[in-house]
């Protein structure tokens, strides 16, 4: 019979670990999802990035930010390959994520050492519901081990802001900021500042808008909507304000590409509300209307990394 044990009692059994947080973030309707685990040391993050690289399973891309770990991985099962070198050099992997109702179901494999992180750290972190351990599980030692972790269901939820400030006062990224830090829903994940374009008339110095994102239960969703909306509200200077809201992992290609022309076309009001209705990003008038070609351009530009801080000249 297999054995089940909630984050605490693997604590009590294996002593406390290093695994700070572990939460996954799915896309139904992509079919993808993104694991977030936090770690307290760069060491096991590159050692796990490396070997989940090598493992391959359900992984598409991996990567690291500081001493946090970004999975993204289909919703699925995908077999893995420890390669001839997993009896000198171990492994970790997982080749299964499934959602169930409220809970999403991985499946990991490690060996030897790493039947540690897959077993006992991550099994303990804040975030995880609970583990499903098999009969014939061992830790440690040349053991070859599998798991299942449970986590709740989490969507990525990116709220975008812009014509917040006034030349006098204000800063659409601080303010952005210190919401996403102070936020009592969800997670929160990251924050983006995105440089539009310079020679827009109505700018108030950089021409920037911003955005910030989260992880969120799907019932927390309208929480999440409904704090932000008011804290924009009450700590804007402007009369244009707008907030825009997206629910997933994946930008479509046509909001993707309004981000990046906004960076050097100037765009009117009625282009931005037409990419946005058709790429499913609501827009909320705060204050006026004439934010909404940032605040559609922040969410296009989300996953651009450093081209979102950029214009196109930056990165010929």
């Amino acid at each position: 019979m297999a054995t089940i044990l909630r984050p605490d009692q693997v604590r009590e059994k294996y002593g406390k670990l290093f695994c700070q947080g572990f939460f996954t973030m799915v896309d139904e309707e992509n079919g993808v999802a993104q694991i977030v685990e936090k770690c307290v040391s760069r060491g096991p993050v590159e050692w796990d990035i490396v070997n989940r690289k090598r493992t391959g399973g359900i992984i598409t891309d991996i990567r690291t930010d500081g001493v946090t770990i970004i999975m993204d991985t289909v919703i699925g099962e995908a077999p893995m390959n420890f390669g001839p070198v997993s009896s000198e050099l171990g492994g970790q992997g997982i080749y299964s994520l499934i959602v169930k109702g409220d809970r999403v179901h991985t499946k990991w494999m490690g060996l030897a050492g790493a039947t540690v992180g897959i077993g006992a750290c991550i099994p303990q972190s804040d975030g995880v519901i609970e583990t499903i351990y098999p009969d014939d599980f061992k830790i440690g030692g040349a053991h070859r081990a599998e798991v299942e972790i449970i986590t709740p269901k989490m969507v990525r939820v990116i709220i975008g802001a812009d014509d917040t400030d006034t030349k006098e006062k204000g800063a659409s990224w601080v303010m952005m900021m210190k919401l996403g830090r102070e936020c009592p829903v969800g997670k929160y994940l990251d924050h983006k500042i995105i440089q539009l374009n310079p020679k827009a008339p109505g700018k108030t110095t950089n021409c920037c808008s911003t955005a910030v994102a989260f992880a969120a239960r799907p019932d927390e969703v309208p929480k999440l909507i409904e704090y932000a909306r008011n804290y924009i509200a009450e700590n804007t200077y402007s009369d244009n304000t707008v907030m825009t809201v997206f629910n997933g992992l994946k930008i479509p290609n046509a909001l993707e590409d309004f981000g990046w022309k906004a960076k050097h076309i100037l765009f009117e009001v009625d282009d931005a509300l037409k990419v946005a209705k058709e790429s499913g990003v609501d827009v909320i008038q705060i204050t006026g209307a004439k934010g909404t070609i940032g605040a559609v351009a922040a969410i296009g530009c989300f996953d651009m990394g450093v081209r979102s801080a950029g214009v196109p000249e930056d990165f010929s």
